[in-house]
C-alpha cells in the first residue's frame, strides 16, 4: 500500500460507508494500514478505499475477521509465497471456511431466487431487473443439485445409491 495520498479517516469512512470506529478496528486487526502525519492523524491511500470496501464486504458476508486477512493475502501477490509455508492448521481453517461459504452461497442463492420469483409474480416485477447469466444458469439447476455441487469433492453427499 502506497502512502502519502492523504485521505483522512473521515473521508475514507464517507467514501466506503464504514464507520471510523470500525476502520480503526480493521487497522488493529492488520486488515488496513494507515500512515501517520506529523500531527498523528491517520492518512490512507486511494488503494485503501477498495481494500476497505473488500474487507467490509467479506465481513458482511460472514467471513470472520481472523480469516479476512488470510483471504486478502491469498488474493494478493504473496499467494505463491504463502502456499509454500501454509500450515496444516491454517489449511484446515480455510477448508472449514470454504465449506461455510459454500453453504451460505447456497442459502443466499435459494433466498434470492425465492424473492425474485415472488417479485416476478407481482405488479412490481420491473424492480427485479435482468438476472446475471450465472444466476440464471444456477436458477435453472434444481436446489438439491446446487447443494450437492457446492460440497467439496471429499464430502459425502446426502444422496446414497440406496436412496436413488
Amino acid at each position: 500500500m502506497s502512502r502519502g495520498v492523504g485521505v483522512k479517516i473521515g473521508e475514507l469512512s464517507r467514501r466506503t460507508g464504514v464507520a471510523p470506529r470500525l476502520l480503526r478496528y480493521y487497522e488493529q486487526q492488520g486488515l488496513i494500514e494507515a500512515a501517520r502525519s506529523d500531527n498523528g492523524y491517520r492518512s490512507y491511500g486511494e488503494e485503501d478505499v477498495a481494500r476497505v470496501e473488500r474487507v467490509a464486504l467479506l465481513v458482511r458476508s460472514g467471513v470472520p475477521t481472523r480469516l479476512v486477512r488470510a483471504i486478502l493475502d491469498l488474493e494478493g501477490a504473496r499467494a505463491p509465497e504463502l502456499a509454500a509455508v501454509c500450515t496444516r492448521d491454517v489449511a484446515e481453517k480455510l477448508a472449514a471456511e470454504l465449506r461455510e461459504l459454500d453453504a451460505r452461497i447456497s442459502c443466499l442463492t435459494r433466498s434470492r431466487e425465492t424473492i425474485r420469483g415472488f417479485l416476478a409474480g407481482t405488479e412490481h416485477r420491473e424492480l427485479v431487473g435482468a438476472a446475471p447469466a450465472a444466476a440464471r444458469s444456477s436458477a435453472a439447476q434444481p436446489v438439491a443439485d446446487r447443494s450437492a455441487a457446492a460440497q467439496s469433492p471429499n464430502e459425502p453427499t446426502s444422496t446414497s445409491p440406496a436412496n436413488s
